[in-house]
């Protein structure tokens, strides 16, 4: 039995990391302890996680998130493992007040700068040669300039900028700092204010139609390219799937510049929507990202999380973000083909893992209200099924429909009943749970067990190390850090087995002729579709923009440059794959 007994432990653990290996892809939104609304006046609702306005930025090789009012910030070496520090940005002057909002994060030589929203002159600027162990120091007591939305950019001949900007009626500032002082060099200079009149996608409300505010421009960010400056800015509101970062392009840091017609980033459809307030960085390849703002607005209009997208350049200097099947797997750097370019419709960082259980059967152990178990199937961030407590043993199950490759599981909680009290980060929470998964749904077996862990995981994401065959994936909760057991996306990846749709038929986009920034788009349904992707531009072979529809073959079109002409193209969408897209078509 001495002999036995280590034997039997060791085939144990080798079941368990057969399924738990070394992850080499990530799933938007980005899987960090997300604090609860630190902002007491944000919380109509009740309590909910939310965070927006990131930004990273590379330094001395390792990557740093930081984000609106979370009390600290993230640093990682990989894109994928994410380790929080606490840190608030107090004022030396006041140790009670916190508001690190919408964050400036620069980096000037070999030191980090880190500034909060403010329209006072009195906000400190803080520095670190050593962010990583959490050591920090005033650098200016209290800027002399304020700035709601700031961001720092430092060109490549060593001068200093400021941008700054979060309204519907003032348009988009710049300035130049003195390097060693960070003292104001002259005034400030209009950047750009939002033209809602041309741009369709700039305008404000859910359906782009303005209702009953104008548009608002924020979140600048700049990045330079080749002797360009792209200046990157949020628009129309951050509560809106429409949410979408704009371009600026110019010869010189303070302009004057060039819009570009449609969004560097944009998710419209899906289940992360929104892609607006973020900003640009590169990774130790040499290979750009996009990291930005996503919509929840459920608990709260300010209800937002992070995520993350392959974004570059092409030969002609036009700036891109590849957002098409954004919130599907994707592989970190570190796993892809280094010599393969990081171009935009082939995209070299997604997975080609199909979603296998969109509207699919679903069996639970108990349901709240009208919080309906399919909530937790239908891709959509805002709906999601709440068991009728938090309880370990409470339960959801998918059926796939037939026996297909799994080789992913995306669990996505809800903000149920949480507890009223809850207020800010808590780096001592955690959520555990155990998949199951079955072919005929009698004989289960262990897909991943995380009984154990002990991290605050909300929108946990488990890459297999090796594929398995199922047609039941079970989710058994163990542990709720608080509130009901509750999910909004319970999502399963991989290949269906079977075939990918065929191609789309008779797509059509009519352009309105009062209101050249509309169009009505329509197609032939694909019996074996459950979705479609627009992809549009203004040049036929730059359709950097995508838009997911789900279970429909009609789309209203509200995004486009009135004063361009348009390319579109369509595919279709299942759980085996893509479709070939239909030969780009011209819209006038």
């Amino acid at each position: 039995m001495k002999r036995i007994i280590p034997f039997v432990i060791i085939c144990l653990l080798l079941a368990a990391t057969r399924v738990q290996g070394q992850q080499r892809t990530y799933c938007n939104p980005l899987n960090i302890d997300y604090g609860y609304t630190p902002i007491p006046n944000f919380s109509e609702w009740g309590r909910h996680r939310a965070t927006a306005d990131p930004v990273i930025v590379n330094y001395k090789g390792d990557y740093y998130l930081f984000s609106t009012n979370q009390w600290g910030y993230w640093w990682s070496n990989d894109l994928l493992n994410w380790n929080f520090v606490s840190k608030k940005f107090l004022r030396p002057w006041n140790e009670g007040y916190d508001e690190l909002c919408a964050p400036a994060v620069g980096i000037i030589g070999d030191t980090m700068l880190v500034f909060g929203s403010t329209y006072t002159s009195k906000f400190t600027i803080w520095m670190s040669t050593n962010p990583k162990a959490n050591e920090w120091k005033p650098l200016v007591d209290s800027f002399e300039i304020g700035g709601w939305d700031p961001s720092f950019f430092t060109d490549d001949n060593g001068r200093l900028y400021m941008y700054n900007g979060s309204s519907n009626k003032f348009p988009m500032y710049g300035i130049e700092l003195n390097r060693k002082t960070l003292q104001p060099i002259g005034t400030r200079k209009e950047m750009y204010l939002l033209e809602p009149w041309r741009f369709g996608w700039q305008r404000f409300g859910e359906h782009m139609d303005n209702t009953f505010l104008d548009p608002f421009i924020e979140g600048s960010h700049m990045t330079k390219y080749n002797g360009k400056y792209y200046l990157q800015y949020g628009a129309p509101g951050t509560e809106f799937s429409g949410y979408a970062d704009g371009v600026l392009v110019g010869d010189d840091p303070l302009g004057p510049f060039e819009p570009m017609s449609d969004p560097l980033s944009m998710k419209l459809g899906g289940y992360v929507r929104g892609a607006g307030h973020g900003a640009t960085f590169i990774d130790n390849d040499n290979n750009w990202w996009h990291v930005a703002t996503t919509v929840v607005s459920v608990k709260n209009t300010f209800e937002r999380r992070i995520a993350m997208w392959p974004s570059g350049f092409d030969k002609d200097g036009t700036m891109w973000c590849n957002t098409a099947f954004g919130d599907y797997p994707h592989y970190v750097p570190s796993a892809v083909d280094k010599s393969k370019p990081a171009e935009y419709r082939q995209s070299k960082y997604f997975t080609g893992w199909m979603l296998l259980n969109y509207n699919k059967p679903v069996q639970v152990s108990s349901t709240l209200g009208g919080y309906l178990p399919n909530n937790a199937f239908d891709e959509l961030t805002k709906t999601y099924w709440s068991a009728a407590t938090g309880n370990a043993g409470e339960w959801i199950q998918t059926d796939l429909g037939n026996t297909s490759t799994v080789n992913a599981v995306q669990i996505n909680y809800a903000d149920q009943d949480v507890d009223s009290n809850r207020l800010g980060k808590y780096n001592d929470q955690y959520h555990q749970y155990k998949l199951y998964y079955s072919v005929d749904g009698k004989k289960w077996n262990i897909l991943v067990d995380k009984s154990n862990n002990r991290k605050d995981v909300p929108h946990d994401y488990v890459e297999l190390s090796k594929p398995v065959q199922a047609r039941y994936i079970k989710l058994e909760n163990i542990h709720m850090p608080t509130g009901k057991f509750a999910i909004s996306g319970f999502r399963v990846f991989g290949n269906g087995n079977g075939k990918k749709p065929g191609s789309v038929e008779n797509f059509i986009v009519l352009r309105t002729e009062k209101d050249k920034r509309s169009a009505f788009i329509k197609w032939k349904p694909v019996d074996d579709a459950f979705a479609y992707n627009i992809y549009y531009g203004t040049h036929p072979d730059k359709l950097y923009t995508c838009i997911m529809v789900h279970s429909n073959n009609e789309y209203w079109m509200k995004a486009m440059d009135s004063q361009k002409t348009y390319y579109y193209a369509i595919e279709a969408v299942n759980e085996n794959g893509v479709s070939e897209r239909n030969k780009t078509i011209k819209v006038e």
